[in-house]
């Protein structure tokens, strides 16, 4: 299938409420201007050298979503450039984005990323130490935290949905506390091969790189 047809596809597949971003790391520019005629506008990338090369050649109109784990040196380099960072996993990177957000005067709007099964291999906050982090949301100026995100460990539907409902259950306990800077607008989760099961357990971001463009070739 071509990249219509995928979109077609997943479109009629996703509510109007979910925010679909086609995920286009390692994808060509003329790949995505395909996907921006048939109407997308929300591209995640995840290598910051890779976004700024993009951002510069396609039209001014898309939201650039920063997907990856963002390193702290590179946070300068992306200010004003992407509309969400999904990725905010340490208290030192939210201080880093505080501090380069605020020299230009720009605010940061962030997910916080939350490493749901406890991986080794990724990335993203332990839920124990969520509470720290939100704490310190919350002196921030320059910086508004506007959801969570979660990459799910591999499995089964079965285990695919239990980690998606704890991920609902964090996201809804926040949503009904009040914090200075922090919002539960979204709930990114769900990827090419489980985003149906992740919207039906409360997501209302997906994230679909294969599922458009076809397998990447690294």
């Amino acid at each position: 299938m071509n990249i219509l047809d995928n979109l077609k596809e997943i479109t009629n597949q996703i509510p109007k409420d979910v925010t679909l971003i086609a995920v286009s790391k390692t994808k060509p520019v003329a790949d995505l201007l395909e996907a921006y005629n048939l109407g997308i506008r929300d591209f995640g990338e995840n290598k910051v050298q890779e976004l700024l090369e993009k951002h510069e050649s396609l039209p001014k109109d898309i939201k650039w979503h920063f997907i990856g784990h963002l390193q702290r040196n590179k946070v300068k380099n992306i200010v004003d450039k992407v509309c969400l960072i999904h990725s905010l996993d340490s208290i030192r990177l939210l201080r880093e984005i505080e501090k380069q957000y605020k020299s230009k005067n720009k605010i940061a709007e962030v997910l916080i990323e939350i490493n749901i099964g406890k991986e080794e291999s990724k990335h993203g906050i332990l839920i124990e130490d969520l509470e720290n982090l939100v704490s310190e949301v919350e002196k921030c100026d320059f910086v508004k935290v506007k959801g969570l995100m979660a990459i799910i460990p591999k499995g089964d539907e079965e285990s695919s949905k239990f980690y998606f409902h704890k991920m609902k259950d964090i996201w809804s306990n926040l949503k009904d506390r009040q914090f200075s800077n922090v919002t539960m607008e979204y709930l990114s989760m769900g990827m090419s091969g489980d985003y149906a099961v992740a919207i039906q357990c409360g997501s209302n971001m997906v994230r679909i790189g294969e599922g458009i463009f076809g397998k990447r070739v690294y």
